[in-house]
């Protein structure tokens, strides 16, 4: 084919580009030859990932520390069914990325002919973990289409997009079609109306209380003085860590899912929550069914489904939350509610759920990087540094721990965390669990010369796994697993390996660890940490 030919996927490449890609991730295969045809002709830096669940969790990581999208590239059937699990866990935690899959040509679809990649309906498999998909029928649509996925990730609660793009329609000319962006819709602002009616309700209050979420992170210095107009004690998310200052005196610096806090919830006359779902992951973490809010309770949420779950407001306003509290602020009157004590008088009731060998070990990452951004998967530590670890701002924290749960996000992540930001400290911690099922990933850092502090927590088992077994009075059946060598199969791969015995060493090895241009794996055994019985 004549390279100077724009083809289908020439266009979709460069109007990426426009749209501001400057990283895709993807696996070459024998469908999305075409599709790989337009990068040489942009300036979008392409990681080859060694599973593309993988290069789902990268994109996710990407987005996590930036705020903008990535690319995933796939083939049909075991690709894009692979990949539907990483854009699963972006879904529940807004994260978006634009995932791109190469499908049999229009004419073969659904015939059950037994061809490569056979899928009988692709976009109907991949809506279940998407925003939006779609199929693309023609070469025409495509600038619409981007301009749909795009305003979708600027203008909406943000999660993935999955195109398919039949063969035909990827190989065919699409020199008639200009490369032009469409002008993306402006975010929701609040109704007038509504904000004077949660500014009346907030005015007349003795013991408000802030609720923010992750939708709330990229508003962290209105949030915070509208935290101190109201003197609220303030909860924060998974996603919302950072909002306030770890030393803030209105932060409850604990999970929303501890009873200390949930009495704080019941006890408020008014709760204020944005850009918060109110769901399990986040403010039922034990799963007892605990869960519920005492006073009048105002949502703002940019989705307005959202506004119809898990917790019914009195007051619901659709809008973006830098919007909102922007039109809030000037409506409230500054009180004192004595927030401070409030909120310090939440924390001394935590304070005894407070693990101080997990609390030793979670310090130790942030004294030898306080700009770290943690990804962190379903292990131990995470699930203790949802209630125990402050980070230092917005976007720099996240966890598999929420949400869709998925094990093996962790190391992924964090590369695709050190693409989007290479002046970034970035720390993947992750379960010897977890770790098998991305060790493979390894090798894509090593090539793409990512120096990341991958730390291993090795305690030999699915241990919260075990726990939920003996909660239901069973002993725990297929959770004690064999463990690898972990260090001489980092060391295979071209990695630093080493294993930290306290935290003394983790300091070191970690600080050291940015003097190299490959991922350093340290290896830390539960045993070492935590006292044994």
């Amino acid at each position: 084919m004549n390279q100077a030919i724009q083809t289908g996927g020439v266009l979709l490449a460069k109007l990426m580009e426009a749209y501001g890609i400057d990283t895709a991730f993807g696996i070459p295969g024998t469908h999305t030859i075409e599709l790989y045809r337009g990068l040489p002709q942009t300036n979008i830096r392409h990681v080859t990932p060694r599973h593309e669940q993988g290069a789902g969790f990268m994109a996710d990581g990407y987005a996590r520390v930036s705020g903008c999208p990535a690319a995933c590239v796939t083939v049909s059937g075991p690709g894009a069914l692979n990949i539907a699990t990483a854009m699963g866990q972006a879904l529940q935690d807004s994260v978006p990325m634009l995932v791109i899959s190469a499908d049999n040509n229009r004419h073969e679809k659904g015939l059950g002919e037994g061809r490569l990649h056979e899928t009988t309906d692709l976009q109907r498999a991949m809506e279940q973990s998407s925003v939006w998909a779609h199929t693309v029928s023609r070469v025409d649509e495509l600038p619409m289409i981007l301009a749909r996925a795009f305003s979708i990730f600027h203008s909406q609660r943000p999660g993935p997009v999955h195109l398919s793009m039949p063969l035909d329609v990827i190989t065919a000319d699409a020199s008639h079609v200009e490369v032009q962006t469409w002008p993306l819709p402006s975010r929701p602002a609040a109704n007038e109306a509504s904000i004077k009616a949660a500014a009346e309700l907030l005015n007349s209050a003795e013991k408000p209380v802030l609720a923010l979420g992750g939708g709330a992170a990229d508003a962290a210095e209105l949030a915070l003085a509208l935290a101190e107009k109201l003197d609220a004690p303030t909860t924060l998310t998974h996603n919302a860590k950072g909002i306030l200052p770890p030393e803030h005196p209105l932060l409850i610096n604990s999970s929303p899912s501890y009873q200390a806090v949930r009495d704080l919830y019941q006890q408020a006359d008014v709760i204020l929550g944005i850009g918060t779902e109110f769901s399990e992951t986040d403010y039922d973490f034990f799963f007892d069914g605990g869960f519920a809010l005492g006073g009048k309770l105002i949502r703002i949420d940019i989705d307005a489904t959202q506004l119809c779950r898990n917790a019914r407001p009195d007051i619901a306003i659709q809008a973006d939350s830098t919007a909102a509290i922007k039109a809030l602020l000037p409506e409230l009157d500054f009180t004192a509610r004595a927030g401070a004590q409030r909120s310090k008088a939440v924390r001394a009731k935590l304070a005894p759920s407070v693990d101080e060998n997990y609390q030793i070990f979670l310090d130790a990452l942030y004294e030898a990087l306080p700009e770290a951004a943690i990804l962190g998967d379903s292990t131990q530590p995470a699930y203790f540094a949802a209630a125990q670890l402050q980070a230092r701002s917005t976007r720099r924290f996240a966890s598999a721990a929420t949400g869709y749960g998925t094990l093996g996000y962790a190391l992924p992540a964090a590369f695709g965390a050190k693409l989007a930001k290479p002046e970034l400290p970035v720390i993947s911690l992750i379960g010897d669990g977890g770790l098998q099922f991305t060790i493979n990933e390894l090798s894509t850092a090593v090539e793409a010369q990512l120096p990341i502090a991958v730390v291993v927590w090795n305690n030999q088992r699915y241990e919260m796994i075990a726990q939920n077994f003996e909660t239901a009075g069973m002993q725990p059946i297929a959770c004690d697993i064999h463990t690898p060598d972990f260090l001489a199969i980092a060391s295979a791969y071209g990695c630093r390996a080493a294993r930290a015995e306290n935290p003394t060493q983790l300091i070191e090895l970690l600080r050291e660890h940015g003097e190299h241009n490959m991922p350093t794996v340290i290896e830390v055994r539960e045993a070492d940490f935590l006292p044994q019985s």
